[in-house]
């Protein structure tokens, strides 16, 4: 008991603490707002954009001296800053992939966030380290990957990939050498190839349906050995964000398998269709690849950040990341230590989202969900080539369809119906063609919303 006061005194004479009660009041506040965030959502609009000069006047001020008053800090945080955003979890947020996230996992955040964790030893978090673990093998599991694989979770698909792809030079010697990729692969790669300092990079044409040719990734190795290059690593995308397109994995893989090369699937968006048979049909080979990555933000249904690193070789992420230091001593041992795994030494716990938001709702709920996603393209799809002056330029796959408007303009559409409030629609270039696309992953879209939008960029195509 003397403890316990001795604590609660400690919280109200620290300059950084707040008695419990004004913790509590102070959270039941913050919820209230998150809540009635999620419950008006309909009323609000997918995309708000702030004026940059008004925002700097109103929010660029020297760091306050003194104590303030927290609800006005709040009233301010919740007024003043949180309106001017994109709102990822909205149900006609159609732009690039969204995250259309779940409040469960917001909760597991949450408490991550309240207890400090720190996920980068067993020492510091054996439990949350555990439930880690526990999430890779259910990602390894719903991507087929073989069991022993290993991974851990990172902050996206980015850095996802720059993990596996820095593992995967190390593997092969420390020595890299060329890297075959698609016209259609996400910005990204190039970039952590750019990081890496890896210049040899093939960029080779996709097919016509956006997919990577597996003769061209062939001619390309065979060119490149005969001009005394080293071919070292093919990367496929299981899900591109222009389009959906698949590349085809199983004959790529095989290619890499006969080739030497290091099979890299970026499946960032797409792998998560593995969790339903309309994604598993379009997906095979997707478990073949040396690593895989997975994004649980997108259409996992998670909070960012949380991306997801898979890898088919045990102990290859620990040769290439692990570290020393008398600092150290004492944190080493236990089942894992996954700042051996990746870049990061101090990492936050992604894993409790996912973990808590499946033991609440079932892996069968996240199934029922994917698979909408997929629904509402079709329907997407359908219902654009029942109306007039629509064209399909590439059909529903996995969750996108890309279509133009006879006469019309797509970007003046989409920007249009973004200032309009109702939906957020986005553009891509598709061989060198502007194009209208619709990311539909986001379960709590109707049809009739999909309608509703198809309708008001019709609306707005005629009136240009």
């Amino acid at each position: 008991m003397l403890q316990r006061r001795v604590r609660q005194d400690l919280a109200v004479t620290s300059p950084l603490e707040l008695p419990p009660e004004e913790m509590r009041r102070l959270g039941y506040r913050v919820i209230d707002r998150i809540v009635e965030h999620w419950a008006t959502l309909d009323e609000q609009p997918p995309v708000v954009v702030g004026e940059a000069a008004s925002l700097r006047e109103a929010l660029v001020a020297p760091a306050p001296e003194a104590p303030g008053d927290p609800d006005a800090a709040l009233d301010r945080l919740f007024d003043e800053i949180l309106p001017w955003t994109t709102r990822p979890i909205h149900p006609r947020f159609f732009a690039r992939v969204s995250s259309p996230s779940n409040y469960v996992s917001a909760l597991a955040d949450a408490v991550a966030s309240g207890f400090n964790l720190l996920g980068t030893s067993w020492v510091a978090s054996s439990g949350p380290s555990t439930v880690e673990l526990a999430v890779v093998e259910w990602l390894r599991g719903w991507c087929g990957m073989p069991e022993g694989s290993e991974g851990l979770l990172v902050s996206g698909g980015s850095t996802a990939s720059l993990t596996a792809l820095v593992a995967a030079r190390e593997a092969r010697g420390g020595q890299g050498g060329v890297v075959y990729v698609s016209d259609q692969a996400h910005a990204s790669i190039l970039r952590d190839l750019r990081v890496m300092g890896e210049r040899e990079v093939r960029v080779l044409a996709s097919d016509g349906s956006f997919r990577l040719p597996v003769d061209a990734v062939a001619a390309a190795v065979a060119e490149d050995r005969a001009a005394g290059r080293t071919p070292f690593a093919l990367v496929a995308t299981a899900g591109t964000t222009n389009t959906g397109a698949v590349d085809p994995l199983d004959e790529l893989a095989d290619l890499a398998a006969a080739e030497g090369l290091w099979l890299h699937v970026d499946g960032a968006y797409g792998a998560a269709a593995a969790l339903c048979e309309p994604g598993r049909a379009v997906l095979a080979g997707l478990g073949r690849g040396d690593s895989l990555v997975i994004d649980p933000h997108k259409w996992l249904f998670q909070p960012y950040e949380a991306g997801a690193v898979l890898l088919r070789e045990p102990g290859v992420l620990e040769r290439t990341f692990s570290l020393t230091g008398e600092y150290l001593r004492d944190t080493f041992g236990g089942e894992v230590n996954f700042r051996d795994r990746g870049v990061q030494l101090s990492r936050g716990v992604r894993a409790l989202k996912l973990w808590l938001s499946v033991q609440v709702f079932g892996v069968s709920a996240f199934r029922d969900a994917v698979e909408q996603g997929i629904r509402l393209a079709e329907h997407a799809e359908a219902v654009l080539r029942a109306r007039r002056r629509w064209e399909v330029v590439t059909p529903a796959h996995l969750g996108i369809v890309c279509f133009a408007r006879e006469g019309g303009d797509e970007s003046r559409i989409s920007e249009a119906m973004v200032r309009e409030g109702y939906a957020a629609p986005s553009t891509t270039v598709l061989r060198g063609r502007t194009v209208l696309r619709l990311c539909t992953i986001n379960p709590r879209t109707t049809f009739e919303e999909i309608e509703a939008t198809i309708e008001r960029m019709e609306r707005i195509g005629a009136a240009g």
